[in-house]
């Protein structure tokens, strides 16, 4: 019996270890699949396309095209952005690309504006990637029934759910008309609430299409940070048309609001173990001849200009070129010598405005004095009390301190502008750099601070001294009336008598004459 139960404890035993190493094994195992997939989830490689991207300072040339996009409608493009459309009612306008799109994954950049007096806008922005480019139509200023997908930026509620603004994205393959009554929200494949009107920043939207995945990232315009960037809204196992049109439209209605394109900016995303095609691969060989002929042809011209220059100014053909350009210390001089102009200047208008200051308190001291001068008059024949004499003489002394302190001030702006004045003079004179001039900036810096700190103390000393605010000059005497009560009585009640008489008299008269006829 014993020997049974030991066996029997021995078993468990043995199931209980085999119990254990089995459940070890199984997570290891998950450890090392999750870390397999962790490391094979890497970011795709991005490689920018200029040919399907604009951006600023140089958006657009000088006829008013944009490279490599086409505009319609009340698009205007400008050096720095394309206003999609202005804030008029009933309006349309769309950028697209010329060429089409031939990667399978990509990642779209977009950063606009949506500005507008009013408290509602309309109608709103839409970013596309379609099969045939919309021109023209009633979504949001380009084609319906599109083959493709659409980013809409809503802005006007024409379902009255309150439910806008709002980002949706909605896709259609060529069949389905635009459900605009509802804002799209029966067709939607995925929304997110978001404000992108007025705000101080531009608004910046990432979209990106990655292995049938569509995200919508989006910077809500709060802070210049170009990479802050919150979740909107996913799309997965989405088929679009593996080749197609970027665009940009927008449209207004009974409402408007300004719609403008900062950038739009392209890249194309491969797996981390492939590797995307050159770029001279996706270009024609006859493009690529014709190319490479006007480069050629463009290199001979600037052979023969070269000659030609040399030939005519033979002193100027040993002389380096980067002579001819400012050098970075000379920036960095004269970019110190500007803001020492911008300070000069602003002391000057500091010192104008103390002058005022000293004038204005010149002239409350001297109202103060005279009424002082002629109130001691009356202090003695006993009219004036001292508790009156004693705020007299506080405001007087407060007063006086403060001119004191103005002059302090105006005197060391004087010497802060002497002190400039002579800077300049020896960095025109001598030149620029040396350690006098440094010198003389450290001076000029440390008067500033002196009058700042002087000023701070003027303030605070007033700020202190609250009831010395408060105080005010001794009221005048009120002036005594020119007609009291008891002559106004008197007055009404002889002109009322004297009316009366009047009437009586010019009734008898009338009577008297009657009599005659």
């Amino acid at each position: 019996m014993a020997v049974s139960i030991a066996q029997h404890r021995a078993a468990r035993a043995c199931v209980l270890i085999l119990t254990f190493l089995t459940t070890l094994l199984f997570h290891c195992t998950v450890a090392d699949t999750e870390v397999g997939s962790s490391t094979s989830e890497e970011a795709p490689h991005r490689r920018f396309e200029y040919k399907y991207s604009f951006k600023g300072p140089h958006l657009s040339q000088s006829d008013g095209s944009i490279p490599f996009w086409i505009h319609s409608g009340n698009a205007i493009p400008s050096a720095d952005q394309v206003r999609i459309t202005p804030s008029l009612r009933s309006q349309r306008g769309t950028v697209w690309t010329k060429n089409k799109v031939s990667f399978e994954h990509w990642e779209a950049e977009v950063t606009f504006r949506v500005s507008g007096r009013g408290r509602m806008g309309a109608d709103g922005l839409a970013v596309w990637f379609t099969s045939e480019q919309g021109l023209d139509g009633p979504v949001y200023g380009a084609a319906d029934k599109w083959n493709g997908v659409g980013v809409f930026f809503d802005s006007f509620d024409n379902d009255g759910k309150k439910n806008n603004p709002a980002i949706i994205v909605v896709g259609n393959n060529g069949n389905l008309v635009y459900d605009h009554q509802n804002d799209g929200t029966t067709q939607a494949l995925g929304t997110c609430l978001r404000d992108f009107r007025n705000k101080p920043y531009p608004i910046r939207a990432k979209i990106t299409y990655y292995k049938r995945t569509l995200t919508v990232m989006i910077n809500n315009g709060f802070t210049p940070d170009k990479e802050d960037y919150e979740f909107c809204t996913k799309v997965d196992n989405m088929v679009i048309p593996s080749e197609g049109f970027f665009g940009i439209s927008a449209a207004t209605g009974g409402l408007a609001d300004d719609h403008d394109v900062l950038s739009f900016l392209s890249f194309r995303l491969s797996e981390p173990g492939q590797q995307p095609p050159p770029p001279e691969s996706e270009i024609p060989k006859e493009e690529k001849d014709k190319y490479q002929e006007e480069f050629q042809n463009f290199q001979q011209e600037l052979d023969k200009k070269k000659e030609e220059f040399q030939k005519e100014h033979p002193d100027v053909q040993g002389e380096p070129i980067e002579d001819l350009y400012e050098t970075v210390n000379d920036r960095e001089i004269r970019q110190v010598f500007e803001g020492q102009n911008q300070i000069h200047l602003e002391i000057k208008q500091l010192h104008r405005q103390l002058a005022m200051i000293l004038d204005e308190q010149r002239r409350y001291v001297s109202v103060i004095t005279d009424e002082i001068s002629k109130k001691g008059t009356n202090v003695e024949s006993g009219q004036l009390d001292s508790a009156s004499q004693q705020q007299l003489g506080s405001v007087v002394a407060s007063q006086q301190e403060i001119l004191k302190n103005l002059n302090d001030l105006r005197n060391s702006f004087y010497e802060s502008l002497k002190q400039i004045g002579s800077a300049q003079q020896q960095g025109n004179a001598v030149g620029m750099g040396t350690y006098e001039t440094i010198q003389h900036f450290n001076d000029i810096k440390e008067h500033l601070h002196t009058v700042k700190r002087d000023v701070e103390h003027l303030v605070q000393r007033n700020a202190q001294n609250p009831a010395e605010k408060t105080i005010k000059c001794p009221e005048l005497p009120p002036m005594p009336a020119c007609l009291s009560t008891v002559h106004f009585a008197i007055f009404i009640v002889i002109q009322s008598v004297l009316f009366f008489c009047y009437v009586m008299y010019k009734s008898q008269q009338e009577a008297a004459a009657k009599k005659f006829f």
